[in-house]
């Protein structure tokens, strides 16, 4: 193995930092070959900004959270209690996640009616709403048939991996 300068290697890592915040990406990893027995991996991410609530001590703002946080439901009426509406709508038995990321239409194409409003009855494999993922409309199905109980997402909104969608029972 030869000895290399390692100036160069903090020089690339700076320059993969730079890349990273100008193009406003959370993580990028690169694998650099020099030789058969000599290479480098270098990942380099950021971690989205957390916010303080108001009140909460900072140590505990500071400990890291276990999973992203649902986007707030829009004002939507639904027919559940207050006390159930203010629980994690993940955890919920009638929860429509994302399979994907990407941005959520509700309807087929602008100034159309949504696929789906609330109090709607579903049969499974409707479709419920669209999700975009690299320039591809993914249509999302009703994963069981019942009643739309609550549309959690906006349209036009980005979503990640099992953010949940709507609740159907």
């Amino acid at each position: 193995m030869a000895k290399r300068d390692h100036q160069d290697d903090v020089a690339f890592i700076k320059a993969l930092a730079e890349l990273l915040r100008e193009n406003e990406l959370t993580e990028i990893e690169v694998v650099r070959e020099f030789g058969e027995d000599d290479s480098l991996t270098v990942r380099v991410a950021k971690e989205a900004p957390r916010l303080q609530a108001i009140g909460m001590p900072a140590a505990q703002a500071a400990a890291p959270a276990p999973a992203p946080a649902p986007a707030p439901a829009p004002a939507v009426a639904s027919s559940e209690p207050a006390g159930e509406a203010l629980e994690d709508p993940a955890l919920h038995p009638g929860a429509v996640t994302s399979p994907m990321v990407g941005t959520v239409y509700l309807q087929p194409e602008p100034g159309a009616p949504p696929f789906v409003k609330v109090g709607d009855k579903v049969s499974e494999g409707q479709t419920l709403l669209i999700i975009e993922a690299m320039k591809t409309m993914n249509h999302i199905p009703a994963p069981r048939a019942g009643t739309v109980k609550r549309i959690l997402v906006d349209d036009a909104q980005p979503v990640e991996f099992g953010t949940p969608l709507m609740i159907i029972e």
